[in-house]
């Protein structure tokens, strides 16, 4: 892929900022890189978050490669790290379009000069409809696919578009689910596609099907397959139901595909796209780009006992392809009993919704003391980590320790800069979150 670039905002960063060195005078975003920073030197402000940028582009090149052998296209979901330049080096490296979760996501990026975006969310009712058309009124050349499942929604968009003469077309995408939003059944996604053919415009027009297939999951690998299968036989059945009402020629999308389950996605959906030339298939897997040690750690192990990643006529290890790009960085405060370490990050800093960090290696005086695995981390409260130690562990109060983290949507919304690092784990780039 391209080389990554930092945001080229004129942010003026200062103490404010979680990482910038204390006393440091302010630095445009865009000169942060030129620093020459480490997070363990310390200089910077701990706890800070860090990319491992040649893992994040690793990870792009793997997925686009996967994507494009199978024939299909990607639009990122921006909701992970909430960065326009992130989401711009996707686009660079191939990517359809982007996704975003919410109306104000979507103002983020079409700010940043993005046009094609799937809203992959039902976003309210009438209200919500006039927000979104306010939005979008400002934006004259914006392609955007938003999710239905309900005829009051069609209502409430369909009025939002009646009031105005200024507005881009909208798509609208039938949203099949399981475990959260979406239709349960081929006949509710009728009555919903009735009402969309039945106030039609060129403005305002079915573009497709959507599904998610994560929200399906459940503690038992067997019945989540169960269920995923169900979730895509349903999908792809309706496409053949749409085709003989509105002919063979519109172009259409059929969209699902998170981090986890998208080799399933395209296993099921492909053979359907296949049977419609004007179909596309776009998967919209996000946190993939940025993999971690936990969740989808345990995902990609699981994608391997499936088979491995198919590439042309190779298959690859996910596990071994994709590789941890995040880390939280953060200081041992007290050692109040030998076999316990206090760290200044907790819950403000770090996710913790699917699984704690985990200690990975250890610095002290800038210099790297070694692997850090054997220590873990047992509970979080605000800003303190607690980690127990072996029992002949040297840690001492002002060491750095590096730690993975699991689960990066909800890690980065901590955070409202992103450090990305080189390979000797110096600062060359900085990242502008949005999420506000």
């Amino acid at each position: 892929m391209s080389d990554l670039h930092a945001a080229t905002d004129d942010m003026v960063l200062d103490e404010r900022v979680r990482g910038f060195p204390p006393g440091h005078p302010q630095l445009p975003l865009a000169a942060v890189g030129a620093q020459g920073w480490k997070p363990y030197d310390g200089r910077m402000a701990l706890p800070l978050i860090s990319l491992d940028r040649q893992a994040f582009a690793g990870n792009v090149d793997l997925m686009m490669a996967y994507v494009k052998s199978h024939g299909a296209e990607i639009a990122p979901h921006a909701k992970t790290p909430m960065s326009t330049a992130l989401a711009a080096a996707l686009l660079a490296a191939g990517a359809w379009g982007t996704t975003v979760a919410d109306i104000r996501q979507a103002a983020v990026m079409l700010k940043a000069g993005q046009r094609r975006l799937i809203l992959a969310n039902e976003i309210g009712g009438a209200a919500a409809a006039r927000r979104l058309a306010a939005l979008l009124g400002h934006y004259p050349d914006a392609e955007l696919h938003v999710f239905v499942d309900s005829t009051p929604l069609v209502a409430a968009l369909r009025s939002a578009w009646q009031e105005r003469a200024d507005l881009p077309p909208l798509g609208l995408l039938v949203e099949f689910g399981a475990g959260r939003a979406g239709l349960r059944s081929t006949d509710a996604a009728a009555a919903v596609l009735d009402a969309i053919l039945a106030v039609e415009t060129p403005a305002f027009r079915l573009t497709g099907i959507a599904a998610y297939e994560g929200a399906a999951a459940t503690a038992n690998a067997e019945e989540t397959m169960l269920r995923i299968d169900a979730l895509m036989a349903m999908t792809s059945d309706f496409l053949p139901k749409i085709r003989a009402r509105i002919g063979k020629e519109r172009p259409l999308l059929l969209t699902s595909g998170g981090s986890v389950f998208f080799d399933v996605v395209v296993a099921r959906l492909s053979a359907a796209v296949a049977a419609d030339p004007a179909c596309r298939l776009v998967l919209r897997s996000g946190a993939i780009f940025f993999h971690d040690h936990g969740i989808y750690e345990r995902g990609l192990a699981g994608l391997d006992a499936r088979g491995g990643l198919r590439i042309g006529d190779k298959t690859v290890s996910a596990a071994a392809g994709f590789r941890p790009a995040l880390r939280v960085w953060a200081e041992v405060l007290s050692r109040p009993e030998p076999q316990l370490a206090i760290s200044g990050m907790g819950m403000r800093d770090v996710a913790m919704d699917q699984g704690l960090p985990r200690p990975l290696a250890l610095y002290r005086n800038g210099a790297y003391l070694g692997n850090f695995e054997s220590a873990e981390v047992f509970r979080l409260n605000d800003q303190h980590a607690f980690i127990t130690l072996a029992d002949d562990s040297d840690v001492a109060v002002g060491d750095v320790i590096e730690f993975g983290i699991s689960h990066p949507c909800t890690c980065l919304d901590r955070h409202a800069i992103l450090y990305g690092l080189d390979p000797d784990h110096s600062v060359t780039a900085a990242y502008l979150t949005s999420f506000g």
